[in-house]
């Protein structure tokens, strides 16, 4: 695939295909859309606003948009759903930093999809970040180039999510998960 998007821009830079889309670096319509990625924005967005581009569009590449497996505020379902869940779990005195990896690995290949690291396995990963006393931090890299820092706490397996775009000086709270929900079951 990748050879066939090279041949297509030889051919289209060959041809000039670019020309019809030479414009200075100011929008005409003196705007800037600020959104989540979602590939169907770049044609349906102007279209739906009656715009003619150019105009800045800027896809923030936070990697938990639109996951509903997160709690997103205090009036959350899901926040009311995981105490209960919490309350049923078997009682663990302390999770092992192998068992934080193995959970939060779990949840990324449950969550996200992996394919796009196929031929660049380096593309995405999870590590191990910092321990403290009370967690452990669990780092995974999408391959957008944000990251979901994981802060598991090492008693009652509730694990804290916190997104980061470096390059955008973006971090945000994406809201919780159980660990144990995702450890496989033996």
């Amino acid at each position: 695939m990748i050879d066939q998007i090279i041949d297509f821009n030889k051919d289209f830079v060959a041809r000039k295909g670019y020309e019809k889309y030479l414009t200075d670096k100011y929008p005409d319509k003196k705007l800037a859309v600020l959104s989540c990625m979602d590939t169907r924005l770049t044609e349906l967005l102007p279209a739906a606003l009656g715009l003619i581009f150019p105009f800045v569009f800027i896809a923030l590449l936070l990697c938990s948009c639109n996951n509903s497996k997160t709690n997103h505020g205090p009036e959350s379902d899901m926040q009311t759903e995981m105490q209960d869940s919490l309350s049923a779990k078997p009682s663990v005195s302390k999770i092992t930093a192998e068992m934080a990896y193995e959970g939060v690995n779990n949840y990324c290949h449950k969550e996200y999809d992996w394919s796009v690291a196929k031929d660049n396995p380096n593309i995405m990963y999870i590590q191990m970040g910092e321990e403290t006393e009370t967690e452990y931090e669990v780092v995974f890299r999408s391959y957008t180039g944000a990251f979901m820092y994981f802060y598991v706490d090492k008693t009652s397996g509730t694990t804290k999510m916190v997104e980061k775009v470096p390059n955008l000086g973006v971090e945000e709270e994406s809201g919780t998960i159980n660990l144990f929900d995702y450890l496989d079951k033996n």
